[in-house]
Order: structure tokens, then sequence, then C-alpha cells
């Protein structure tokens, strides 16, 4: 009996947590040490305290272009709305349709606007599906964005098979504004890449067109006044595509410069939208200003 009792106390002594024994610190300095270190470190050092992201975290900008704090995702909600986001969907929805009017129509040329028209769709449902915020169609969006993109990217030609796909993809659209739940799925395997949603040509096609728009409706005060609503959702558009085409695995996204650009049109895009919001006419003319010069600064550095 005793020996077990022994036994079972050295057990219990072998699986204690070993102490960490640390140094202890001086109880003095010397004068070279004293001249070294702070008394209060907080007290004399400036600037925000570092956010150290945890193994394996890669911290990535937010719409102000700074680094968040480990773990934080960026908020779409920020530089766009829901509102906005289903309105682009639903106009592209319209765009498509008309291209597949007639069979003759789409193969005579219909098929690019499908391809821009998908392209933009199908960034917005990117979008919907990272969104932050509660948002029309969230369950659905991931399905929705792939087969969209799928459908615009192979518009490269006018086919019989790329009629039917995209005419499938419309039918899906009206599936959803009825609100009803997306029936096809696509058939993914990798994971999700930015670079997917269209290629940054059809994209910068729509960038050019949200330009053209918001300078016609800021050109006079009276067409400013008219269509406020119009330069929010061209100017939240352009946020939103600024910020993708400097996703992983877009043509030069990890070029200094070329984010730069983005950056810069992103800012002017938000600066449009809130000079649109204050119905404050001159300070539109300024953004757009500052917008056309982002997207010249690009072409000349950058085509394709």
């Amino acid at each position: 009996m005793g020996v077990c009792l022994l036994a079972a106390a050295s057990l219990a002594v072998a699986q204690r947590p070993r102490e960490v024994r640390r140094s202890r610190p001086p109880t003095s300095w010397d004068k070279a040490a004293t001249g070294t270190f702070y008394d209060d470190a907080f007290a004399t050092l400036v600037g925000r305290r570092p956010q150290f992201a945890k193994p394996g975290e890669v911290a990535r900008p937010t719409e102000s272009g700074t680094a968040p704090a480990s773990g934080a995702s960026f908020k779409w909600s920020a530089i766009i709305s829901g509102d906005t986001l289903v309105d682009e969907i639903k106009q592209a929805r319209a765009a498509a349709k008309t291209a597949i009017a007639k069979v003759s129509d789409f193969k005579a040329g219909g098929y690019k606007k499908v391809r821009g028209a998908f392209g933009s769709a199908a960034a917005a449902f990117g979008v919907i599906a990272a969104y932050d915020k509660d948002v029309r169609w969230k369950s659905d969006a991931a399905a929705a964005r792939d087969l969209i993109a799928r459908a615009g990217l192979n518009c490269k030609v006018g086919t019989d098979q790329t009629f039917n796909e995209v005419k499938d993809r419309v039918d899906d659209l009206d599936t959803l504004l009825e609100g009803s739940a997306l029936a096809a799925r696509p058939d993914r395997e990798e994971d999700f890449l930015w670079s997917q949603v269209a290629d940054r040509p059809v994209l910068m096609i729509r960038l050019g067109a949200a330009e053209g728009i918001a300078a016609a409706a800021a050109s006079s005060k009276s067409e400013f006044v008219r269509q406020v609503e119009r330069i929010i959702h061209e100017s939240e558009v352009t946020a939103m595509l600024a910020e993708i085409l400097q996703q992983r695995d877009f043509a030069d996204h990890d070029d200094a410069e070329y984010r730069g650009h983005a950056a810069a049109m992103r800012a002017a895009a938000l600066q449009l939208r809130e000079a649109a919001e204050k119905k404050d006419h001159d300070a539109a003319q300024q953004a757009v200003g500052s917008l056309k010069k982002s997207c010249d600064s690009c072409h000349a550095d950058y085509r394709g």
C-alpha cells in the first residue's frame, strides 16, 4: 500500500506542469544602460502601435489604403451600397436581354455587349458574396458570380452555344429578381480568384463608361441636380472596380505604380459620390477632373 501511494505521488509530480524560470531584471542599471532605454516608451514614442498578424495571416489594405488589424476584412459597404450592386446587376440583365432578342443580332456583335454586361454583373455578385452587411441575393451570390462570369468570358465569339448559355444565365437573373433561389450551380473545383470575374479590358470599358456618364451629368448645374442619383451609382461602381482591379492575379496587381493609379481612381470616385450626396456641383466637377486624370494617367502607363 505504501509503495502504491509513493508511486502515485511520484506520478503526480511528474505530470505537474514544469515551471518556467526566467531571469530576474536587474535591481540597478549602470550609467551606459540608463541612457539607452526610455523610462516610459509609451510616453515617448509617437504613432500607432504595430498590428502584428498571426502566423499565416496576411494583412491587406482597407478602403483608406492602410492595413487593418489582424483578421479584419475589407468593408465593401464603405465604397458601394447594396442598392447600387442590385441596380448594376439589373442594368446588366436588361442589356443582355436586349442583345439576345434575336440570334442574328447576338452573332453580329451583340455578344460583345453581353460580355461587358456580364463582366460588371459578375463583379457585383462577387462583391455581394463578400459583402460585410446584409444585402440581397447574398446566399446565391457566389454561384451567380461563377455562372455569369463563365458565360461572359465565353462571349468572345457569337455562336449558338454561347447564345444558349447567355439565355440560361438571363433566365437565372430573372429567377433571382422574382425572389426565388438559384437552381443552377457551377462546377467549380478550385478556389475563386477575383481575376476570374472578367478580363481586365472588359472592366476597363465599364470604367470608361462610368467616367463619361459622370462627366456629362456634372457638365451643368441643372443636369447635375437632375442626375444626382445616377452620379452616385456610377461613382460607387467606379470605386468598386478600382478596388477589384487591385486584387490578386489581376495583371499588374503587385505593381506599386499601378496600384497607385487604381487607388487615385477610387479616391476620386468617392469624392464624387460625396459631392453628389451634398449636392455640391463645384466639388463634383473637381472630382470628375480628378477621376479623368487618374484614368488618363493609368492608360498612359498600362494597356489591356
